[in-house]
């Protein structure tokens, strides 16, 4: 089998409507809701770069045209600062794409599942490994650690096979999760035997929910191509993933660090707060007014 020896791209899957944050999402795309002061999709995008990835691939659909302005010269935006001698906010404004970075984007023509929008990134991926990550979630490395995907990528090129991220989750919870389960083959590592898409708590084959970061190996288009509709009557990518285990095989990863669910309210206040309170600017103003606050009174 071939070696890879890097992976210089990441999918971007940003189709989705956002119902869940209606109406803020009725006319803007939920990637570009700000966390204190940057949109969730530079996140995730920061997160690759950092992880050595230059080149994005984002699969769009309609109502995004937001995302590829955002991830674009702002020419009259920039001479404004320019000319009012903004010097720093004009390398903020520079520094969202940096001069070695690429961005592509491709349609997602119906909203057809996971698997269908990164199957939609085919072409331009063509055949080399790739990561996908889902800007819903949030991730941060641990306390002096690489970020989640900069962690995964170590492990790919180690290993070479696809890498997923994963975390305990409430059994409660398994029905929202692709599960996986296997053997344990270092501290932080797991061989897959097995993986379904959102079970029932009764079927769950384990508590090891699939998080939003995946490196994954170009064969995987190919199962996605041949692959029946599954959970929902979609195209799932937890499918196409299953069927590497037996030809190549597949490793999940229990990544250091921490995961805000972006795509709920609670996990989107959750980061909010957490990273409010780590910004250099803000944090410091922001800690002394919660400590003004009384919850619980009216």
């Amino acid at each position: 089998m071939k070696k890879f020896t890097h992976v210089n791209k990441a999918v971007f899957p940003v189709a989705g409507l956002g119902t869940r944050f209606l109406p803020a999402t009725k006319a803007s795309p939920k990637e570009m809701l700000p966390v204190v002061d940057k949109p969730l999709i530079q996140y995730a995008v920061e997160e690759a770069y950092e992880a050595g990835i230059r080149h994005m691939i984002f699969v769009t659909g309609k109502n995004k045209r937001a995302i590829e302005d955002h991830f674009d010269t702002a020419y009259e935006l920039e001479n404004e600062l320019e000319a009012a001698g903004k010097k720093e906010l004009l390398a903020v404004a520079r520094s969202v794409i940096p001069d070695d970075m690429d961005c592509s984007y491709v349609r997602q023509p119906r909203a057809l599942g996971l698997g269908h929008a990164v199957l939609c990134a085919a072409p331009i991926v063509n055949d080399e490994p790739f990561a996908v990550l889902l800007a819903d979630d949030l991730m941060t490395g641990g306390e002096g650690s690489p970020g989640v995907l900069a962690q995964m990528v170590e492990q790919f090129l180690e290993l070479q096979t696809s890498i997923l991220a994963v975390q305990e989750v409430p059994t409660e919870h398994v029905k929202r999760y692709g599960i996986v389960a296997g053997d344990p083959v270092a501290d932080r590592l797991v061989k897959v035997r097995q993986m379904v898409e959102k079970p029932s708590p009764e079927n769950a084959p384990s508590r090891l929910g699939v998080a939003g970061r995946y490196v994954l190996t170009p064969a995987v288009f190919d199962k996605i191509r041949n692959q029946p509709r599954g959970s929902g009557g979609e195209i799932q990518l937890t499918d196409g993933i299953a069927q590497l285990i037996g030809s190549e095989g597949v490793h999940a990863y229990r990544y250091r660090g921490k995961r805000y669910d972006c795509g709920s309210k609670e996990g989107f206040l959750e980061a909010t707060v957490e990273f409010a309170l780590k910004h250099p600017e803000v944090g410091a103003a922001f800690r002394e007014y919660l400590g003004t606050l009384r919850f619980g009174e009216r």
